[in-house]
């Protein structure tokens, strides 16, 4: 398929919202948000008409100490329980597992005894394998998948094909695009989306996508990417996530047509919870810093470290990057 899919007036029935706050969100926090704060966006997202919710990591306790990271970057059975309970609405519950990270053959139940729904593999171009090893055992324990290549800007278009082909032979049900350094642009974000598709259709899988905000383009690209035949499309409640953020749940709901999706719940957990968070000294969000890693197609690691040292000597900093280019 080269042509759009459908126009800024139709309804998508493919199209699946997922909210990334907590797991995204959670790399500006340690993980470290209140019960009642992910109580309210449970409910919150319920009443927006989310399909689904990723509530954040099942990561390693033996390569991350419990006693340092909120509980959310371990996910355990009884933290979800104890907000969702047995989730008897049509909200589905995700998590992500890190290739390299987790204790992924250990510390999930057969899906009849979680109520997770979908767990979301993320991985680099080169972990593939790995990443398949465990989408298959995922999905021999009942659970729906999706493998979340990151960093895709930085690999090749053979690299991407490779991958594309490993993962529609597999039994992944999602295969997701992820602007990890926040360096694409609608146009090459719309060449790998057809890219994606193409594979993907034939093998009868979906697409979704996960935007950073580096330069301002995680809306923008998300909607270009969803005109393509993209339908799972990651967001976050004010664009929370790590260092210049995602795409903006509030931007997308007030973009979708679907009657189901509805912005006067997020507008309301933004007053109550987001800008009181922001102003406790929470940072995340567009700024300079960002937009020079994301033009140079870089990690965003040296400007989040520009960020927390709240410097503003951007020119300098701009140049150590092109020094070290």
């Amino acid at each position: 398929m080269s042509g759009r899919k459908g126009n800024l007036m139709s309804v998508r029935d493919d199209i699946k919202v997922v909210d990334a706050t907590i797991r995204d969100g959670g790399l500006c926090n340690n993980f470290e948000f209140s019960d009642e704060f992910v109580r309210e966006l449970y409910k919150t997202n319920i009443r927006s008409g989310v399909d689904y919710m990723e509530f954040g990591y099942k990561a390693s306790k033996t390569m991350f100490d419990p006693e340092k990271h909120g509980k959310w970057k371990f996910c355990d059975e009884g933290d979800l329980r104890a907000i969702v309970g047995e989730n008897i609405s049509d909200m589905k519950i995700a998590v992500m597992a890190d290739v390299g990270r987790c204790d992924y053959k250990t510390d999930f139940l057969p899906k009849e005894e979680s109520v997770i729904d979908l767990v979301r593999v993320a991985c680099y171009i080169h972990q593939i394998p790995a990443a398949i090893e465990m989408v298959e055992h995922f999905h021999s324990l009942g659970y729906e998948t999706s493998c979340n290549i990151m960093a895709i800007s930085q690999a090749s278009w053979e690299q991407v094909e490779e991958a594309l082909e490993m993962l529609a032979a597999s039994s992944v049900d999602v295969i997701y695009l992820v602007d990890s350094y926040g360096s694409l642009y609608p146009e090459n974000a719309g060449e790998l989306a057809k890219k994606y598709y193409a594979f993907a259709e034939k093998a009868n899988k979906k697409v979704g996508f996960h935007a950073h905000n580096n330069q301002n383009l995680a809306f923008a690209n998300t909607i270009e990417m969803l005109s393509y035949g993209i339908s799972y499309l990651d967001a976050t409640a004010m664009g929370m996530g790590r260092g210049a953020g995602n795409c903006q749940m509030e931007l997308l709901l007030g973009f979708l047509r679907n009657p189901k999706y509805n912005l006067y719940g997020i507008l309301s957990f933004i007053e109550k919870y987001m800008i009181p968070l922001k102003e406790s000294g929470i940072t995340w969000g567009f700024d300079l810093q960002y937009m020079f890693t994301g033009q140079l197609n870089r990690h965003p690691r040296a400007a989040m470290a520009f960020t927390d040292e709240k410097r503003s000597d951007y020119c300098e900093f701009y140049k150590s990057l092109l020094d070290n280019f």
